[in-house]
């Protein structure tokens, strides 16, 4: 295998088909307080989730039917992932947590968030799921140098990342980190950087999502004034396997690509092309003789 991916990750581990399901729990985001716009990127909707006006049993109940159909014996991974998922009081967010942990199957819990969104007393929290269930805590990053932090309206500063990657790893919490490659005024080396940067911190898995525009966001209000360069497909296949080659080993890759809905993507096209891009990463790792971590000890 030319990288280390979630599917494999998840079969040696529980030992057989484990499949996430997307809970809508009804957060927000301090980004977005007092009318703030949130990052650029963001549209502010409830995308890649459950449905917000159903309950979260009813949500289960219509992901565990499809799944049925696919994978009958899956277990599940229950992924609260709209918004920032510890952005409430810690009796709030036991009342979505401890319920979805009591369906059927359900095995463990991935909650993503942010940095500056755990407090001491949620930690406490997270300890303790920790103890009872397979705990992943999922963390947006995007970029790990502070001007362009700032630039995307991202709220917080590598500093407190690190700190919030610390205290989590103290207290041996599975992490995995969102990337993205293409943001507007990084590099290729700083893209290299990001990986380097991740490597260090001892993370458990990652998640690269390519830059794409989609409506509704402070970014693609930026695009249509003053339309700035965006990664090729090709552009893209190539930084990816470049960060593959420098990633430990170790960490698990959970994605490699974004899923940008068709009647909201603006550019780049390609993006809708997912099978095209994962497809395109392994032939050229293929090629290259290439494969996760083979540039680690080098980085």
């Amino acid at each position: 295998m030319y990288y280390n991916n979630l599917s494999d990750y998840y079969k040696k581990k529980f030992g057989g088909k484990v499949v996430k399901l997307s809970f809508n729990g009804g957060f927000s985001c301090p980004n977005r307080l007092n009318g703030g716009k949130g990052c650029i990127f963001c549209s502010g909707s409830y995308e890649y989730a459950g449905n917000i006006n159903s309950t979260l049993r009813e949500q289960y109940d219509e992901q565990k039917k499809m799944m049925d159909n696919k994978w009958p014996n899956a277990k599940y991974i229950a992924y609260f992932g709209s918004f920032t998922n510890t952005f409430d009081t810690v009796d709030n967010l036991k009342k979505r947590f401890e319920e979805v942990l009591t369906y059927p199957d359900v095995i463990g819990l991935s909650i993503g968030t942010r940095s500056d969104c755990i407090s001491d007393e949620c930690l406490e929290y997270l300890k303790d799921l920790n103890s009872r269930t397979f705990l992943t805590v999922e963390l947006g990053l995007q970029s790990s140098f502070d001007d362009t932090l700032k630039f995307i309206n991202r709220g917080h500063d590598k500093k407190n990342f690190t700190s919030c990657v610390k205290k989590l790893k103290d207290n041996n919490i599975n992490i995995v980190v969102h990337i993205i490659n293409g943001l507007p005024n990084e590099t290729e080396d700083m893209m290299l950087e990001n990986i380097r940067y991740l490597n260090s911190l001892n993370i458990d898995g990652i998640k690269i999502h390519n830059l794409f525009i989609v409506k509704n966001t402070t970014l693609a209000n930026m695009f249509n004034n003053k339309p700035f360069k965006l990664l090729t497909l090709d552009e893209y296949i190539d930084i990816v396997c470049k960060q593959l080659k420098l990633l430990n080993p170790n960490i698990v890759v959970h994605r490699l690509t974004g899923d940008p809905k068709k009647e909201d993507l603006i550019e780049p096209l390609w993006a809708l092309k997912k099978i095209d891009i994962l497809n395109g990463v392994v032939k050229k790792l293929k090629k290259d003789k290439a494969y996760q971590g083979i540039d680690y000890k080098k980085s």
